[in-house]
C-alpha cells in the first residue's frame, strides 16, 4: 500500500491533539477538545485495515497475530512500568489487583480499583481494548469476499450498537462494547472503500471539508459544548475524508517532519503521560505559570514518546520481523514507512 501523507499527518495531529488535552488537564488549563483525537485515530484505523485487506489477500489468523505484535509490546512495556511504579510507591494513586492488572495486560476492560472506571493501569489503553475489540471482528470478514466486506462490518457493529441503544446495558462492560464510538472504524473502512474508488470529492471541495471539521472542532472548545462520538464522528469523518481527497489530487506537500510524527504517533500516545507528569510537579513546585508548565510539558512530552519510539518501539518491531535492530536519527529527507 502507498504511503499516504494525508493519513501520516492526521495521526501526527490526533496524538499531538490528546498530549495536549492530558498536559492542559493537568497544568490547569483544560484542552478538553484535545481528547477527540482518539476519534480521528479510531478513524485513520479503519481506514487502514480495509485498505491494506483490500489491497493484498490476508488471512484471518495473520491479520490478528499481525496486528498484536505491531501493538502488544509497546504497549506492554509501558503498562509494565506502571505496575512497577506502583508497587515501588511512585505512582501513590495507582491501586492494583490482579484481575485489573491481567485485564490491563490481555485488552480486556476491567474496573480499576483506584477509580472503579474500567481504566487499565495505562489509563491511556483503553482505546486499545477497542482496537483490539475490532481488529478480532475485522478478522471474521476476511473469510468474505472484499466487496462484502464493508456491509458485514457495518452490520455486525450496528447490531452492537442497536442493542446498547436499546437496552441500555447496566453492565459497564456490555456498554463499552455497545457504545456508538465503534462506529467510528466502520466509517474509516467506508473511506477505504471510496478512496480505493477513486469517489473523493475534488481538492478544493476537500479543503473546504477539513475547514468545516476544524471549525466544529473550535467551535465545540470555544463554547464549551458537550461531545461525544455523536458530534465528534461526524466532525472525524470530514477531516479524515477532506485530507485523502486533497491528497488523492496531488495537493499535499510531503512535509518530513510531520509525517515522521506520524510514525511515532502511537508511542507518543502511550508514553507522553509520564513525562507530563513530571513536567507538570516540577513546574507546580517552582510556581511556573500555568502556560509555560503547557508549552514544556507538551513539548518533552512528545520529545519523550519520539524517544520511545526510536529506542523501543522500533528496535522490537525490527527483531520481530527478523531485522537487526538499529537506532536511527530522525530522518530529514522523508519519513520512514
Amino acid at each position: 500500500m502507498q504511503t499516504l501523507y494525508s493519513i501520516q499527518y492526521l495521526r501526527a495531529f490526533a496524538a499531538l491533539a490528546v498530549v495536549v488535552f492530558h498536559a492542559g488537564e493537568r497544568a490547569g488549563l483544560p484542552f478538553t477538545i484535545g481528547a477527540a483525537g482518539v476519534d480521528v485515530f479510531f478513524m485513520v484505523s479503519g481506514f487502514i485495515m480495509m485498505a491494506i485487506s483490500d489491497s493484498r489477500p490476508v488471512r484471518p489468523g495473520d491479520f490478528l497475530r499481525n496486528r498484536l505484535l505491531r501493538i502488544a509490546p509497546a504497549y506492554w512495556a509501558a503498562t509494565l512500568v506502571m505496575v512497577i511504579g506502583a508497587v515501588a510507591g511512585v505512582f501513590p494513586n495507582l491501586q492494583l489487583d490482579l484481575a485489573h492488572t491481567l485485564g490491563s495486560f490481555f485488552f480486556i476492560p476491567v474496573a480499576s480499583p483506584s477509580s472503579g472506571s474500567l481504566w487499565p493501569v495505562l489509563v491511556q489503553g483503553w482505546t486499545l481494548n477497542y482496537e483490539i475489540f475490532f481488529y478480532a471482528l475485522f478478522a471474521l470478514i476476511l473469510f468474505l469476499r472484499p466487496a462484502s466486506r464493508l456491509l458485514a462490518l457495518a452490520l455486525i457493529f450496528g447490531v452492537f450498537v442497536i442493542v446498547g441503544a436499546l437496552l441500555q446495558p447496566k453492565n459497564p462492560i456490555l456498554a463499552f462494547y455497545t457504545a456508538p464510538l465503534i462506529l467510528e472504524f466502520v466509517a474509516g473502512a467506508a473511506l477505504a472503500k471510496l478512496w480505493a474508488a477513486r469517489l473523493l470529492p475534488s481538492p478544493m471541495v476537500g479543503l473546504a471539508l477539513v475547514a468545516a471539521s476544524i471549525a466544529g472542532f473550535a467551535t465545540i472548545h470555544l463554547l464549551k459544548l458537550e461531545f461525544d462520538a455523536l458530534t465528534c464522528g461526524p466532525l472525524a469523518v470530514l477531516l479524515v475524508l477532506g485530507a485523502l481527497a486533497v491528497e488523492a489530487n496531488a495537493h499535499l506537500r510531503k512535509l518530513p517532519f510531520l509525517a515522521y510524527l506520524g510514525d511515532s504517533s502511537y508511542s507518543i500516545y502511550l508514553w507522553h503521560t509520564f513525562t507530563i507528569s513530571v513536567v507538570v510537579k516540577i513546574g507546580f513546585m517552582l510556581a511556573l505559570p500555568a502556560a509555560a508548565i503547557l508549552l514544556v510539558a507538551v513539548v518533552l512530552g512528545t520529545a519523550s514518546g519520539i524517544a520511545a519510539y526510536e529506542c523501543l518501539e522500533k528496535p522490537i518491531q525490527s527483531l520481530l520481523k527478523g531485522k537487526r535492530p538499529s537506532l536511527r536519527r530522525l530522518p530529514i529527507r522523508g519519513p520512514a514507512q
